[in-house]
């Protein structure tokens, strides 16, 4: 990538998008070719293309002869790169620097996604754009500071010596983080080595306590899920005292060992300041604390995060937080594989959020589906190449699954992500972003499928064979009316009658088993955030009366379904069957600890 591009700001970067939107199906064109032409030697492609044509003819082969594909088909030679140390040349016509840990798994492991020096140009490219477009419509974003929560991951090395860590932790231990220029519409209140800070409670306690000390010139506060932002304020409800003591003596708490934290504490934390600490302190201990974020930073004009997909649940409760006075703004569509788009109207209602997919970022093709289709299982179907649908013809109203190619070697990739195509902008289609295929249960950056789930539970049954009994049926729903949410798994048990041998009942330790069993067998993902990041508190099971899922099978049926077809949902979405299920509640059970995790 050019990079002049990388400075864009203000009306360049307006400037920029207009012209890639516009001239979208030439850009697309040029950058599949690029793509091409760089990766045309690579081992994978040469499986499937001649090479010895014109460009030209190069895309038809292209477009003709290479499969699209999931992870599974990529993952042998992500294999010899990571653990064999073979030359990048198997997928890439540039060096693989780093794999990225992406949200999803893989045999309950993180996928690990390729990435060339260049992609962190893309992904800055894309972070430059946000505040040209935001300043359209709100102004004076110059004359203050953000007070943004982010967060590091725990990093892993590959048995080659590759980094593997997520796409934000590579972003933010990058030069083009740490080496930014000062920008008056970036002013951060946390301070790098805050953000940096491996651990991630002595993470929160600083920003917080940056965020709180910069209270007056705070003019827009989020993080990068609403799941993160929500978390902070969980936080902050059990330390402000603390929090507050640190500003009224002017002295760090000693809970805070991290060397370059400190240091960064003590150029913010300058004197005692009662003053602010007995604000902060009327405030923070009143009875409520609905409306808390507009309280603690009165000049806060709008929240920032992702609230698109999962995301959505969260939003009454940031809207509870807040009085429902600020907007929430989501302002860009990103992956591990890929930088996607921008949102252009950041103001619009959560529940319109569309993103432009800009033509530069990566090669876009679409495959159709239907309403029905959304929540399929992706590695179980081939796609007829002449399904795809290249990005400027795709048809508003209809629904697709995204795939990309990029230069890191993914190529005809299925992301997994089912849009629905909203309009356009020039000649770019804008997406809403409907959900990720076959994913039932997800709290954070975790995402667990049917498959996963069903695998888990029946793990965990074979804990009652020696009770004689049962597990009859099951379901689940993703329970964030707390912080941190949790999974929530409703079982029926039928107790089984042995000729001569009295029933033996199923104690609370062992339904207490059954949960961390159910833990101990989910992915990777899901596992760190419980075990290490906090963000997803113990899972629970729910046992419930005899018949209640005849109960919620003839409520499903009396709305519509059925009787024929009918399959139990293995996660609840409804709030009608959610209140039957409440309603036949036995007894609830807790993990007793967290699950096993190694990074």
């Amino acid at each position: 990538m050019d990079g002049k591009k990388l400075e864009y700001k203000g009306e360049e970067a307006l400037k920029e998008i207009e012209r890639l939107t516009r001239e979208a199906e030439k850009v697309q064109q040029e950058l599949l070719k690029e793509i091409i032409t760089r990766n045309k030697n690579t081992e994978y492609l040469s499986n499937y293309m001649t090479m010895t044509m014109t460009m030209n003819d190069h895309v038809q082969e292209f477009k003709q002869k290479v499969p699209v594909i999931t992870y599974k088909h990529i993952y042998p030679y992500i294999q010899r790169i990571a653990n064999g140390g073979e030359d990048s040349s198997l997928i890439s016509g540039h060096p693989i620097v780093e794999m990225l840990c992406s949200s999803g798994t893989s045999g309950g492991e993180p996928k690990l996604m390729p990435t060339i020096a260049e992609d962190l140009d893309r992904r800055t490219f894309l972070y430059n754009m946000i505040m040209p477009i935001i300043n359209q419509y709100v102004t004076g974003l110059d004359e203050g500071k953000a007070m943004f929560l982010y967060f590091v991951k725990a990093e892993m090395s590959t048995p080659c010596g590759l980094p593997a860590r997520t796409v934000l932790t590579s972003y933010y231990k990058s030069k083009h983080f740490k080496g930014r220029s000062h920008d008056r519409y970036n002013d951060q209140t946390s301070p790098d080595e805050a953000i940096l800070c491996d651990d991630s409670n002595q993470s929160m306690y600083c920003q917080l306590l940056s965020g709180m000390i910069h209270r007056q010139q705070v003019l827009r506060l989020g993080a990068v899920f609403a799941s993160a932002l929500l978390r902070a304020i969980s936080f902050l409800e059990r330390n402000w005292v603390s929090l507050c003591n640190d500003i009224r003596t002017g002295k760090l708490s000693p809970v805070i060992t991290d060397s370059g934290c400190r240091l960064a504490m003590s150029s913010i934390l300058k004197s005692a300041d009662p003053r602010l600490a007995d604000e902060i302190e009327n405030i923070c201990s009143r009875r409520s604390w609905k409306g808390i974020v507009c309280n603690l930073w009165p000049k806060a004009k709008y929240i920032e995060a992702v609230v698109t997909g999962s995301m959505s649940q969260y939003i009454p409760a940031l809207e509870y937080y807040s009085m429902g006075k600020l907007p929430l703004v989501c302002t860009m569509y990103a992956s591990s594989e890929c930088y996607f788009g921008v949102n252009l109207k950041p103001l619009c209602d959560p529940a319109n959020v569309s993103f432009t997919l800009l033509p530069n970022m990566g090669y876009y093709e679409f495959i159709p589906l239907g309403k029905d289709e959304t929540y399929g299982n992706e590695d179980d179907e081939d796609i007829s190449l002449n399904k795809l649908v290249d990005l400027v013809h795709v048809k508003t109203g209809c629904y697709y699954e995204l795939v990309v190619t990029t230069f890191s070697g993914l190529n005809r990739y299925r992301i997994g992500d089912v849009l629905q195509v909203t309009g356009f902008h020039n000649r770019a289609p804008q997406f809403r972003f409907i959900c990720r295929r076959n994913v039932i249960l997800s709290i954070d950056n975790d995402k667990t499928n049917e498959e996963d789930l069903h695998k888990s539970v029946m793990a965990a049954k074979r804990l009652l064979e020696p009770y004689n009994a049962l597990l009859v049926e099951y379901s689940s729903y993703a329970d964030t009316s707390s912080v941190p949410g949790h999974y929530v798994i409703y079982w029926e048990i039928k107790h089984c009658t042995v000729v001569d041998k009295a029933p033996s009942p199923v104690v609370p330790k062992v339904l207490q088993e059954c949960c961390i069993a159910i833990e101990e067998d989910l992915d990777y993902i899901y596992r760190r955030c419980r075990t290490n990041d906090k963000s997803i508190g113990p899972l629970e099971i729910r046992v419930v009366k005899s018949g209640t899922f005849e109960l919620l099978m003839d409520l499903f049926i009396k709305e519509g379904a059925s009787i024929n077809q009918y399959k139990t949902p293995r996660c609840i979405k409804s709030e009608a069957a959610l209140k039957l299920l409440k309603s036949n509640v036995k007894a609830c059970f807790f993990s007793p600890r967290d699950p096993t995790w190694f990074p």
